[in-house]
């Protein structure tokens, strides 16, 4: 069989080939009519999942139609302008390789070949009445590159997003060069009219997660949005929740991780913020150099994370139910050397914790509106000053200060900053039911937290997942990480199209071991 357009076509050119000439015999081949331009395109647009951020020019060149397909996202727009679509719109007669000003003019009969290569900054020209599929490159390069002051990492990619709707949706379809990526553009707000996007591969998303974003975006009625903030708070399942139901993140490399693994990316006009949905409570604690590291080392990083949470949480809280109701809890050498550091103090436990926690909120608010050099300043003597002036003074105990310190470190170390507010904030009613009622306040108050946790859902998918509901191979990438070739699947409460991330990637050493 003679296919002029390739051998191996889409189910959307089998769909739309036509019927043979001529029916020679059973044995003998049948010859198929090209595809017309129109056809053509439309292979392109459900290639390509109809995304937003394709656009087609069309022109008259050689007195034929001619089509000019590209993603607004990848291409230099204006390159794209003044060496392709002016130099054919002028001449309007030659070859193409002689009227546009570019060295990298390829062609193909493939169409698949040419809807790869799109997605990597080219221009895909289409010639009524010619075979052939001209794509010249003319990629965009970012106007800046800058590091996320919020996220930053060791090892790894050192990109971050821009303010940018088209440079950060091009960001991330360099992380993920496939067709199968698909924006959605639209805005929001009856007098800001914000532009906004939606990403997310649409052969491995579940489209029920994106209907429901899509559909509760559908009941926003207000004349204004200025940040991701305010999606957050029209979104998530429970505004009153002390927890953040959805990620935010800087980095297009954990955009494109998350998207990866079937979630759906938010990208707003106007800001480096980018919302992730839906996520679960681990997804707070992950971070990109998790997964640039060995799996040792993650695993050991993630694990301390986990410990500081539960100290930024319950620290106090635990040093004030000791204080006032288990002495028993503790050796006695330390009982002893608390109580002397007491002697003078004339406030009760949880007004000094109370004190100490409140001057530290003081200090670290101020060194986030101050400049850097400034704020250093502010954050080094600023605590050596007052911690050292209230240890004198005889207002706090020296055990607080190092209790407080020990907690504020801990907080440090929780990547998502939402999440170590909320934990820092969380912190005060526990410390009021530790004065209250000791260990046993502490043990009240966390099991509260946990059942609200238990029924809080971020986009309609459990938050505890796996934990509840338990889905053991679902831990590899919680608590601990695994290596990368045994977490061969991705999250079952996704529901993605496919599961599979990784099969036998270490094959190789069944041949070794044969060998």
């Amino acid at each position: 069989m003679i296919l002029t357009e390739g051998a191996n076509m889409s189910s959307f050119y089998k769909k739309n080939r036509r019927k043979p000439k001529q029916l020679l015999s059973e044995k003998e081949e049948v010859i198929f009519e090209p595809l017309t331009l129109d056809e053509k395109v439309s292979y392109f647009q459900e290639g390509l999942f109809h995304t937003d951020d394709l656009k087609i020019r069309n022109v008259t060149f050689n007195a034929k139609r001619m089509t000019i397909l590209f993603l607004d996202s990848v291409i230099d727009n204006r390159s794209l302008q003044t060496y392709i679509i002016q130099p054919l719109l002028e001449k309007e007669a030659g070859t193409i390789q002689d009227t546009v000003s570019s060295n990298s003019v390829n062609e193909t009969l493939q169409l698949e070949e040419a809807l790869s290569v799109m997605v990597d900054g080219h221009c895909i020209i289409l010639q009524e009445g010619s075979e052939w599929i001209t794509f010249i490159s003319m990629p965009k390069i970012p106007s800046n590159r800058n590091e996320p002051i919020n996220e930053k990492v060791i090892r790894g990619s050192h990109q971050g997003f821009s303010e940018n709707i088209s440079e950060n949706i091009h960001l991330i379809r360099e992380r993920i060069s496939s067709p199968k990526l698909t924006v959605k553009y639209s805005s929001v707000g009856e007098t800001t009219r914000t532009k906004y996007s939606l990403v997310y591969l649409s052969d491995l998303t579940d489209m029920d997660i994106v209907k429901t974003i899509e559909e509760r975006i559908s009941y926003i009625d207000s004349d204004s949005i200025q940040s991701p903030g305010y999606f957050e708070e029209f979104l998530e399942d429970n505004s009153f929740s002390p927890f953040p139901q959805f990620l935010n993140t800087e980095r297009p490399d954990r955009v494109a991780g998350n998207l990866m693994e079937g979630r759906v990316a938010l990208v707003m006009e106007g800001s480096p913020t980018v919302l992730i949905f839906p996520v679960n409570f681990f997804s707070f604690f992950q971070t990109s150099e998790d997964y640039n590291n060995r799996a040792f080392i993650g695993s050991f990083i993630r694990f301390i994370r986990l410990i500081s949470f539960i100290a930024t949480l319950c620290l106090p809280a635990f040093y004030i139910a000791v204080i006032s109701y288990n002495y028993e809890i503790i050796p006695v050498e330390i009982i002893f050397s608390i109580k002397s550091s007491l002697e003078y103090v004339p406030f009760p436990p949880l007004i000094e914790a109370a004190i100490m926690q409140l001057t530290l909120e003081l200090l670290r608010e101020a060194a986030i509106r101050l400049p850097n050099p400034i704020a250093q300043t502010i954050g080094v003597v600023g605590g050596l000053v007052i911690g050292t002036a209230v240890v004198e003074a005889n207002l706090v105990s020296n055990t607080m200060v190092i209790v407080v310190a020990i907690t504020a470190i801990s907080s440090f170390v929780i990547p998502s900053n939402e999440l170590s507010t909320s934990v820092r904030v969380l912190g005060f009613p526990l410390m009021i039911a530790a004065a209250l009622f000791g260990v046993l306040g502490i043990v009240i108050g966390l099991m509260l937290l946990l059942i609200h946790m238990f029924n809080l859902k971020s986009m309609g998918h459990h938050y505890l997942y796996p934990v509840a509901p338990l889905d053991i191979k679902g831990l590899k990438d919680t608590f601990i990480r695994l290596p990368v070739w045994l977490m061969k699947k991705r999250p079952k409460d996704l529901k993605t199209v496919y599961r599979w991330k990784t099969s036998d990637s270490r094959g190789w050493e069944k041949n070794e071991d044969t060998d």
